[in-house]
């Protein structure tokens, strides 16, 4: 009997493929009613006073995509859709989230809050409206690039939370 030889390379990529079809998910078959079968998602908008560029867009290209990953909804145009997801952006906070002993700021957290309007277009009626409020760190003193990783991961938690609201929450 022949051993048969694995190339570290191989075996990785395969560890790695296998553990991330095992990770997936979709909520697919939760308890969205059987006759909203799409959803509009308006661009959000921005009332923060923030003033980053492109924000409103990359939240709403962002919740998009997780819409669509996951499956609950088609996306579809507002003139079309069963249901609309209206959100703005009420506010972004950057504070300090950690001192040192010599009162420098070590880390900083943004904040974000996002007022959701979920309507129902087949029955003409509002589901929810809600506040979703999250935060991001980021390390003081990188300049605007460490500032975006904080703004990210605030908006990567709230547009879970909106999917999971809306797909899970009735």
């Amino acid at each position: 009997m022949t051993a048969v030889r694995i190339h570290p390379v191989a075996a990785c990529a395969a560890l790695v493929l296998v553990a991330s079809v095992a990770g997936c998910y979709s909520f697919t078959g939760a308890s969205v009613p059987p006759h909203l079968k799409s959803i509009a998602l308006p661009l959000v908008d921005d009332q923060s006073g923030f003033g980053e560029p492109g924000l409103r867009e990359k939240f709403t290209n962002d919740l998009t995509v997780l819409f669509i990953t996951d499956n609950s909804f088609q996306v579809a145009d507002r003139s079309t859709a069963d249901a609309i997801l209206r959100g703005t952006i009420a506010s972004i906070t950057d504070a300090p989230a950690s001192v040192e002993q010599n009162e420098q700021v070590r880390t900083r957290r943004i904040t974000m809050t996002v007022r959701v309007v979920f309507q129902d277009m087949v029955l003409k009626k509002t589901v929810w409206e809600k506040n979703f409020s999250n935060w991001g760190d980021y390390e003081s003193g990188g300049g605007p690039s460490q500032r975006q990783v904080g703004l990210t991961e605030a908006s990567r938690k709230i547009t879970e939370d909106i999917l999971l609201e809306t797909v899970s929450g009735w």
